[in-house]
């Protein structure tokens, strides 16, 4: 069965950068790093492109809880992704994070255009669920 927002072979170097970070967070067997564990400084000359949403599990809703600063943060910060019009660099966004938290699973997207961007978002487990996802945006194409 193929998962939508499945991650291609191949990832930027950023993109994978952030990936390795989130696999190094793994405790033990898990499959998902606490997002206790989630030190945005640990990448910080990625700071500018990275992101944390909360994840609501009753009426499943997302809101920003950090934008980098390339991401439009003093715009965004404290919305829920389901108040904004969908815009650059957040296209499909809502959805992606649905099926973050149901494929348990890392999920990617690309945007391409003439504002061609990739988009992987990471499940991050806290209080018996997954309840908050680690994203990044690779703008460099």
């Amino acid at each position: 069965m193929t998962q939508p927002y499945s991650i291609p072979t191949r990832l930027s170097p950023d993109l994978a950068r952030v990936h390795s970070y989130w696999k190094s967070l793994l405790r033990g067997a898990a499959n998902i790093p606490f997002w206790d564990d989630v030190n945005l400084s640990d990448l910080p000359d990625l700071a500018d492109r990275l992101l944390l949403i909360d994840a609501f599990e009753r009426l499943e809703r997302f809101r920003f809880n950090h934008l980098g600063q390339a991401l439009r943060a003093e715009v965004l910060a404290g919305k829920f992704i389901d108040e904004m019009e969908p815009m650059w660099p957040f296209e499909f966004l809502r959805s992606q994070c649905s099926a973050t938290i149901e494929a348990a699973a890392p999920t990617y997207y690309r945007q391409e255009g003439a504002r061609t961007y990739e988009r992987l978002l990471l499940p991050l487990w806290g209080e018996g669920r997954i309840g908050m996802l680690l994203g990044a945006v690779d703008l460099s194409d």
